[in-house]
């Protein structure tokens, strides 16, 4: 682990950790000159991912959280499954990206490849009946 990385307070953090225990991070800290300038990069895999359940047939994998509270994370929903009221927006947008199945947000199906953005303050009911795997990332938290 770079003590370069970890001691910067204003460094994100990755969600999980690697295989023993340690952060994958580049080597080196900003302006180290990582291969291909990769230095700072943190990663992790979705299987690395810890699962948080929502609700029944809907969990999400935590990939990313930055030091600002941005956050990037994997949500899986099985078929037929539904959120549990009304997911509002806030304090800031959510971005989500279709990876597989079809995500439907209450009014609408979205197959995969699709992007949606939604504001802060909109609102909806996701669910999907053919079962769906999403990349969603909250830019303020």
């Amino acid at each position: 682990m770079s003590t370069d990385a970890t001691t910067d307070p204003a460094t994100p953090t990755p969600a999980t950790t690697g295989p023993a225990g340690e952060e994958r991070r580049a080597p080196g800290g900003p302006g180290a000159g990582g291969v291909g300038g990769t230095a700072g990069y943190v990663w992790t895999t979705v299987d690395d991912a810890p699962v948080q359940e929502h609700f029944p047939g809907i969990r999400s994998r935590p990939l990313w959280t930055g030091a600002n509270g941005a956050k990037a994370l994997v949500l899986e929903m099985d078929p037929g499954s539904c959120w549990d009221g009304v997911d509002v927006h806030a304090p800031g947008p959510e971005e989500v990206f279709v990876v597989a199945g079809v995500f439907n947000d209450g009014d609408h199906d979205h197959p995969a490849g699709t992007f949606l953005h939604a504001p802060a303050g909109s609102w909806h009911v996701p669910q999907s009946t053919a079962g769906c795997r999403l990349f969603v990332f909250y830019p303020e938290g």
